[in-house]
């Protein structure tokens, strides 16, 4: 029992986890393979050996970052911004234009994706990565006093937050004009229920049978 301690404490130490706080700083200039969990997962829980691993194994990799991130803890807003809907779910590539990941999740598994599909992506530390459009764009960023590239990175952060906020209203309108529709479609069936659809068809029914067996006065 103190092994298994001693143990979950060693792996608690070298898990890599990045929240949406540090997501541009801890994946900048790399390519990620992040697993989104939940404690509580089953699923989360019976891969975590594997998973922490291969963070071990490249743990302060300058091309590759394997990481964490925990979507009831500090990670919550990171998960919601990406649209994790279940647990575990892992995505890789681009940091900012992941891709879900559909393999194996033993090690062999993981540890083989890494090697062959991921590695250093255009940024300022690998320029000769980029096309001419984003290396122009990187350029231009890098040339900007920070206060100005401050400025325009929260500019366009607030974008990014109003595009969301739309999506938000544009959804809670949905779901309005829904139960309205959803409330006047049972008041309708209430209607014709009321008007005798049932006993239309009952009486239907028994004609048909009169037809067809004749009716013996019973």
């Amino acid at each position: 029992m103190a092994m298994a301690r001693i143990l979950c404490l060693l792996t608690a130490v070298s898990a890599v986890e990045v929240t949406k706080d540090t997501w541009d700083e801890m994946t900048a200039g790399k390519s990620v393979f992040v697993k989104f969990f939940a404690p509580w997962c089953g699923h989360c829980k019976t891969m975590k050996p594997a998973w922490d691993k291969l963070m071990e194994e490249y743990k302060g990799d300058k091309d590759i970052l394997v990481a964490d991130v925990d979507c009831i803890g500090t990670g919550k807003s990171m998960c919601d911004e990406v649209g994790v809907k279940g647990f575990p779910t892992i995505k890789y590539g681009d940091p900012h234009a992941m891709e879900d990941y559909k393999g194996g999740r033993d090690f062999d598994a993981l540890s083989s994706f890494t090697k062959e599909s991921l590695g250093p992506t255009c940024g300022p530390k690998n320029m000769d990565l980029c096309d001419e459009e984003k290396k122009k764009l990187l350029e231009k960023f890098m040339a900007m006093p920070m206060g100005d590239l401050e400025a325009k990175i929260k500019e366009q952060e607030a974008l990014s937050e109003a595009a969301d906020q739309e999506l938000q209203e544009l959804l809670k309108s949905l779901q309005a004009q829904y139960e309205k529709a959803t409330e006047a479609k049972e008041k309708k069936q209430k209607d014709i229920k009321d008007a005798g659809l049932g006993m239309m068809k009952s009486v239907k029914a028994w004609i048909g049978s009169v037809w067809k067996f004749g009716w013996d006065g019973r």
